[in-house]
Formats: structure tokens, sequence, C-alpha cells
């Protein structure tokens, strides 16, 4: 698959990136930030979820306003321009039929507001992640505290070249990640917005709350979350799904914000996903046997398979890639999943079409 890459001007003229890819029924991504377009596309973090999506649906995704490929001259940083420019996308990609709605994390109160508006727009309304009420807004004094004191460190740290301070968002976010994955993530906080933005933005966001549109969303609406989310609470998936006419609610077995690629929860997630917006899985899987099989790994789990069919064990494959053998782990379950194989000996089988691997 590739990946097409196009710009459009916002109502107050901030160039927005936004891109592409896959055929099928339109899916769009409500931005959330920490994401980059280019760099997400060969990351161990959301390449999986670029697939995915990508296999199934005409998938449009675009950097918000003050991050990634988009102005980092962000303009205003508040909801109702979120949904603007989500409006602005969507009129860009020329869409003329209904469109799937995905909303992950804060992109979940932009979606709601979007699909409030327009909701003969929209066919589906997928939420994981996501909350109807912002940290600075909540409730719960424990949860506001917290979220201030993220903001702080953001202020303090973001651009700082100490690697410690965005490592804080990285393990809320993906707390069972890999050390390969962990320090992706970092990167990508580094590379997808300022200091100064990324203090604004988490103001914004503690700021959201969206409870009062809630009931008056008027789309079939699926909503996930993982039930150990340190970013979004368990209690705000359930309020979406108990206020919202008709939700059906799924909660996953994880603790990752972002869902990674070897969990059990991202099977579920995606299966769910398919099921709700009445798709087939199309993933390589239903050609297990084909040559072309091996082309949905990513180069590091080809690394991986090779040196297993070369009989390494998963210390020795960490030590020749400088990886840990968690990681390696992580990598064969991966790659086992999408050849469709459940041992060593049926991946060489796989590669090497031989009946007598031991």
């Amino acid at each position: 698959m590739k990946q097409s890459v196009r710009y459009v001007v916002s109502n107050d003229q901030v160039q927005l990136a936004w891109a592409e890819i896959g055929r099928g029924p339109p899916l769009v991504k409500a931005a959330t930030w920490l994401t980059h377009l280019q760099y997400d596309l060969d990351s161990p973090v959301w390449a999986h979820w670029v697939r995915f999506l990508g296999e199934h649906f005409r998938y449009i995704r675009y950097d918000e306003r003050g991050c990634g490929m988009s102005d980092w001259n962000a303009g205003e940083l508040a909801l109702p321009r979120w949904v603007e420019d989500l409006e602005t996308v969507i009129d860009a990609a020329g869409i003329d039929r209904p469109v799937a709605l995905l909303g992950i994390s804060q992109g979940a109160a932009t979606a709601i507001r979007y699909a409030v508006r327009h909701p003969r727009r929209v066919s589906h309304l997928i939420l994981y992640g996501g909350y109807a009420v912002g940290g600075l807004r909540d409730d719960d004094p424990a949860r506001a505290a917290l979220f201030r004191a993220v903001m702080e460190v953001a202020a303090l740290g973001w651009g700082s070249d100490n690697p410690a301070f965005r490592r804080l968002f990285a393990e809320r976010f993906v707390p069972e990640g890999s050390a390969e994955q962990l320090a992706w993530f970092n990167e990508l906080c580094r590379r997808t917005t300022s200091s100064a933005n990324a203090a604004a933005l988490l103001q914004a966001r503690g700021n959201i709350d969206v409870r009062d549109q809630l009931e008056q969303v008027r789309v079939p609406t699926l909503v996930l979350h993982a039930g150990r989310d340190q970013v979004a609470p368990l209690a705000q998936g359930r309020l979406l799904a108990s206020r919202i006419p008709g939700a059906r609610f799924i909660q996953l077995d994880s603790c990752n914000h972002v869902l990674l690629e070897h969990e059990p929860a991202w099977r579920e997630f995606q299966d769910a996903v398919l099921s709700f917006t009445g798709l087939a899985r199309r993933d390589a899987r239903a050609d297990a046997g084909s040559p072309a099989r091996s082309a949905v790994l990513t180069a590091r789990e080809r690394a991986v398979l090779s040196l297993l069919c070369e009989g390494r064990s998963n210390a020795q494959i960490g030590w020749q890639l400088g990886i840990a053998e968690k990681t390696v782990r992580n990598h064969v379950s991966s790659l086992y999943r999408k050849l469709g194989v459940r041992s060593r000996a049926e991946a060489i089988v796989r590669v090497h079409g031989r009946r007598d691997a031991s």
C-alpha cells in the first residue's frame, strides 16, 4: 500500500497535512496529537494501525494543527477548531458518502461533536480510549491533580535533551511497550511538536467537556476501552457508552492507551471494528500460502524470521540485532500471527515450503 500526503488550508489559514491509504469504504480518523504522517509508517507503535485500517478501508488521517507535518504555528487550540479541521479534511478528501469516523483518545470528543453536527455524513462512530471530560474538568480530584502535574512536566521538559521528561508520556501511553517501542515513542514526542505546543495542547485537552453532546448522537456507535488505561480512565469509556443512545461497549484486556500489535486486545479490536462495520477480514492470513505473504512483515520482523529459520534462540537473535529478548518474543508472536502459524517449525515450512523442518 502506498500513502498519498496532501495539504489543505484551514478556516484560519493553518496548513493541515492529511494522508490517505488503501481502498474500500471511507474511514476517517479524527486527529490526535503525537502523530507524524510519515514517521508513523515505520513505527513499532502505529504502523500496524495504519496497515490494518488501510487493508480494509480508504483510510484518511491527518496531523493535528501544531503537530507532525501540519503547521506548528497552530493558531487557536480548542475543540471547536478541531471539529472545523475535521470538516476541512473530509471536504478536501472529496468523500461523497457517509464515513466511518474513528475517535481515539481526545479525538473521541472531536468525532462526537462532528457526528452530532453532521449525522447524515457519518455511517459508524468508533471510539477507542476516549473521554467525554478532560482531566481539568473531572470531578475526581486525583485525576485533575495528576493532569496538572503532567502539564507542568511538558512545559518544563518537552524539548529537553534529557529524554526522561518525554519518557513519562511514553510509559503512560504504552506501559507494556518494549524498550524499542518506548524509545520510538519518546522520539515521536520530540519530533511531533514543541514544548509550547505540547503544554497548550494539554491545556486544551484538559478542558474538554462533551457530556452535553452524548445523548444527541444519532449514529451507530462502538465504544472500546482498555480496562487498565492509564491515560483515559475506564470510567470515561463507560460514561461514553452509557450516555450515547444504543452504543455498544467492549472492554479490552490491556493497559496500553495505544494498543500494541503483539497483544490479544489488538486482535479483538480489529475483529470488533470489522464486525461493527460489516466487513470481512482481508489480511494476508487469507492467503497464507502465497510467496508474497512475507511482504506484510516489517523489516525487523523479516530479520527476526531469517535468524529464526537459522535455528537461533530468542537470546541469540536479540544479541545479534541489538534488541531485548522480550522484544524478540513480541516480534516472533507478531510474525506467527501474520504467517498463520503456531511454532518455529511451521514458520520454517511456510518460508521454505519444506515438510521436513524440525
